[in-house]
C-alpha cells in the first residue's frame, strides 16, 4: 500500500486552521482525505471532581494525549482504521464511544499545539501554520465557546487571560518556526489554498491514488 501524506495545520486559537483543513478536504476528491483534530485528544479528566477540572490548564501541551494521536496516525498510515476519541468539552471527559476513522491518501491534522511536540512533528510531511491577528482570533474564540461549548463570557475571558494568551506566547507562536508554510488569514487566503490543493492533487495523480483508497 502506498504511503499516506500527513499534513499538520497549526495556528493560534481562532486562527482559521479548522477552516483551512475543511476547505482543503472539500477541494479534493471524495475519500481522498481525512481530518483528525487535536482537540479530540485531550486527556480524560474524569478522575477529578468537576470543580477541579475547571481549574486545569487546557492550553498547555501536557493537556493533550499526543501518544494516542501518534498511535492513530501510525495506524492510518499502515492502512488500518483508527478509533478517534470523542471528547466532551463541557465535562472535560472522554465519552465511552469512539469515532472510527478510515485511512486515506491524505491525512490532515489540525490543532494549536501540533507543532510543539517533536515526536508528533516528525509524522508530518508538510507543516502549515495559520497566522491570524490576535484581535480576530479572540473574537472567533468567544463566539465559538459561547455558541458551541455553552460557556459564559466571564469564563471565556478568565481562561483567555489565565492560560490561552500566556500559552500562545510560550508555545504556539514559537512553534511557527517549524512550519514549512505560513498562511496569513487562514481560510480567507484563496491563493495559498489554491497552491496547497494543487500540490495535493498532483500528489494524488503521481501516486495513482483512487478516491476509494483501501
Amino acid at each position: 500500500m502506498a504511503r499516506s501524506l500527513i499534513i499538520g495545520i497549526a495556528g493560534g486559537t481562532g486562527s482559521g486552521k479548522t477552516t483551512v483543513a475543511r476547505k482543503i478536504q472539500e477541494s479534493l476528491p471524495p475519500g481522498a482525505s481525512v481530518i483528525l483534530d487535536h482537540d479530540s485528544y485531550y486527556h480524560d479528566r474524569s478522575d477529578l471532581p468537576q470543580d477541579e477540572r475547571e481549574k486545569l490548564n487546557y492550553d498547555h501541551p501536557d493537556a493533550l494525549d499526543n501518544v494516542a494521536l501518534i498511535r492513530d496516525l501510525d495506524t492510518l498510515r499502515q492502512g488500518r482504521d483508527a478509533q478517534k476519541p470523542v471528547y466532551d468539552f463541557a465535562t472535560h471527559t472522554r465519552l465511552a464511544t469512539t469515532e472510527p476513522v478510515r485511512p486515506a491518501p491524505i491525512i490532515l491534522v489540525e490543532g494549536i499545539l501540533i507543532l510543539v511536540d517533536e515526536a508528533l512533528r516528525r509524522r508530518f510531511d508538510v507543516k502549515i501554520f495559520v497566522d491570524t491577528d490576535a484581535d480576530i482570533r479572540v473574537f472567533r474564540r468567544i463566539r465559538r465557546d459561547m455558541e458551541k461549548r455553552g460557556r459564559s463570557f466571564a469564563s471565556i475571558r478568565h481562561q483567555y487571560y489565565a492560560t490561552v494568551r500566556p500559552m500562545h506566547l510560550q508555545f504556539v507562536e514559537p512553534s511557527k518556526r517549524w512550519a514549512d508554510l505560513i498562511i496569513p488569514e487562514g481560510g480567507e487566503n484563496r491563493v495559498a489554498l489554491e497552491l496547497i490543493v494543487g500540490r495535493l492533487l498532483n500528489f494524488l495523480d503521481q501516486a495513482g491514488r483512487s478516491p476509494s483508497y483501501s
